[in-house]
């Protein structure tokens, strides 16, 4: 038996288990080769065993959450996936504390109906709160820093503790998570503090935002956003400027209606995501002098 079998063994005590899972079932781009050991877990204190696990065994681990927001390598991802579905909630008034697999935009519709407020611009953002936590999820003026009050976090090492919102230097789609100040912690649950709100006005909000991404944004297999809007401009307007809109690699291509996504047409390969990227990446900076800065994660073994 190997050490990664004794692996999967053990964290069969804490969640299901797969081997060589392919990436791509997991994805919302659909690319990506197989994780080695794929776990679900439906609880903060079970995602906190599975990561512990893990890290003892000097085999990752990745936390994955809805897989919204990354581009996972044609060759997989060694060692352990843990697939995070913890999404308990407890409230306290307005403040509420939620597992950090939650659905994002699942929660913030509920908050709207319930008429509780601070939440209505993301009923159309993608991912998890964990996610929405390391990237400091916004959309339509709003984010997740307005709202968050504090986190509770894992260091395989030290056991778990909470951090305030201010700890984790949230920014413009951003934080120290990004920044490399806290690798190696995980998200296991967030608090955020929301207000009294009316439960049809915040719907009537959350359906006009509905609206507009629909007008806006492609459907089909994609990661949402590839890149964050540089001061100078919107991304989308600066990919357009070079001559990339409707750019083709393979079954990879650049979205027709909206240059900041790119899009799966069938068989994409991980691959040539990166390649249309990487195009997009040099043209602008050639051209306009402004280096685009990545908001989808690629991951795995490139």
């Amino acid at each position: 038996m190997t050490a990664l079998d004794r692996l999967a063994t053990s964290l069969q005590t804490v969640g299901e288990v797969r081997r060589d899972e392919a990436m791509s079932r997991h994805t919302t781009f659909g690319v990506g080769g197989p994780a080695d050991i794929y776990v679900t877990v439906r609880s903060a204190d079970a995602l906190a065993q599975a990561a512990r696990m893990a890290a003892d065994a000097e085999a990752g681990p990745f936390v994955l959450g809805s897989g919204s927001n990354i581009v996972v390598a044609d060759g997989g991802i060694r060692g352990v996936v843990i697939d995070n579905r913890a999404r308990e909630e407890e409230h306290d008034g307005l403040r509420v504390r939620v597992g950090s697999g939650a659905s994002f935009a699942g929660f913030a519709r509920k908050m709207c109906r319930a008429g509780v407020a601070g939440l209505a611009w993301a009923v159309g953002i993608p991912g998890t709160l964990g996610g929405a936590v390391v990237y400091n999820a916004g959309a339509y003026g709003g984010c997740l820093a307005d709202v968050l009050t504090r986190v509770r976090l894992l260091e395989p090492s030290e056991g778990d503790a909470w951090l305030t919102a201010a700890e984790l230097d949230l920014t413009y789609r951003g934080s120290a998570f990004r920044r490399g100040a806290l690798a190696g912690r995980t998200v296991l649950e967030a608090e955020l503090s929301l207000s009294e709100g009316n439960p049809d006005a915040l719907l009537a909000e959350a359906g006009g935002y509905d609206k507009r991404r629909l007008t806006a944004q492609p459907r089909g297999r994609n990661a949402g956003s590839v890149f964050t809007n540089p001061p100078e401009s919107p991304a989308w307007k600066l990919i357009d400027s070079v001559g990339l809109r409707g750019e083709r690699r393979g079954d990879a291509a650049i979205s027709d209606q909206h240059t900041n996504f790119f899009v799966n047409l069938g068989q994409a390969r991980a691959s040539d995501v990166l390649w249309l990227v990487e195009e997009a990446e040099r043209r602008v900076l050639e051209t306009h002098g402004i280096q685009l800065r990545r908001e989808v994660g690629f991951v795995g073994a490139w």
